[in-house]
């Protein structure tokens, strides 16, 4: 269990943590959300006791995160925004550093390096200098210590960073996979990432919980849940099939972007409006129901609100 009461941090006149409180449960993934000084990152620093609150208190795993912050850090894999690591060190001999930090040692700790090392693919580079390694694989060298000492709450700072979309599918299978038994907390800007992995999402804004609800729930807060957009190949008849489609009860509006046309309205459109396409033989390659546009939901939350 994480616990977070009245979370501030406050640098002079500057607040950039207000007044945070949530828990979080075993199971839950949670992606945190917010523009750039939002107090993603700050929080995150705070929970895992490597910046102490102006007010509030944490609980990890029943330990107060101030007053007992070795017991917290011992239940914690973190992953820093930038993946730190000591760049003269191959991945191997950082891996063995951290089991040795972490008390693992002798076959306890070869393998748990074994099973990271086949869970991150770093076979190929466990012998070159971290410093050599291109930005997806340091991303993945860090990826492997947060999670060496398999904790039961695994915190991490844009994960997907700087990999490829193969690597963020395995990773984001990894964090899933994780989450039966452990909390995870994800730190991202991706939006896509919040809809593939999490199953709870807070956004932050100046330093604030705007939005504390499920990935599901912000789509539907979308203009765009349950709208019908069309793929055209023919724009000739655009004209016309926007005057039918404006006739169909329930519509509110039609939007052109790009080959697509949006129709908005009702969420039990689609059967008209496929029904409509087919009789009339509309140009038409695709018809689908849109499940929300999560930027524009990110819009709506974030602007607007000081820091």
């Amino acid at each position: 269990m994480i616990e977070v009461s009245h979370l501030t941090k406050a640098y002079g006149a500057f607040t950039a943590v207000d007044d945070l409180s949530f828990k979080l449960a075993p199971g839950e993934i949670l992606g945190f959300l917010g523009p750039n000084g939002a107090g993603k990152s700050t929080t995150m620093k705070m929970l895992t006791g490597f910046l102490r609150p102006s007010s509030g208190q944490i609980r990890i795993c029943g330990h107060d995160v101030a007053e007992n912050s070795i017991a917290a850090q011992q239940c914690i894999g973190y992953l820093p925004e930038g993946a730190p690591a000591w760049e003269e060190m191959t991945p191997l001999a950082f891996l063995e550093f951290i089991a040795e930090v972490r008390g693992l040692q002798g076959e306890a700790g070869q393998q748990a390096i074994a099973a990271v090392v086949d869970t991150m693919s770093l076979t190929p580079v466990l012998q070159q200098k971290i410093e050599t390694l291109s930005k997806g694989f340091k991303r993945r060298v860090g990826l492997a210590q947060a999670i060496l000492h398999d904790p039961d709450v695994l915190i991490l700072d844009e994960p997907t960073d700087g990999l490829d979309p193969n690597q963020k599918h395995q990773v984001r299978e990894m964090i899933k996979g994780l989450s039966k038994d452990k909390i995870v907390i994800v730190s991202t800007h991706i939006l896509e990432e919040v809809a593939a992995v999490c199953n709870r999402a807070i956004v932050l804004a100046g330093g604030r919980i705007v939005s504390d609800t499920t990935p599901a729930e912000l789509f539907a807060q979308s203009e765009y849940h349950g709208a019908v957009s069309i793929t055209l190949n023919d724009f000739s008849r655009l004209g016309e099939i926007s005057d039918r489609l404006r006739d169909l009860e329930g519509v509110s509006d039609i939007r052109v972007e790009n080959n697509q046309l949006t129709v908005l309205g009702h969420e039990h459109l689609f059967r008209a409006v496929f029904s409509m396409a087919q009789t009339e033989d509309w140009p038409v390659n695709a018809v689908h129901v849109e499940q929300g546009r999560l930027d524009e939901v990110f819009r709506k939350l974030t602007e607007g609100v000081a820091a």
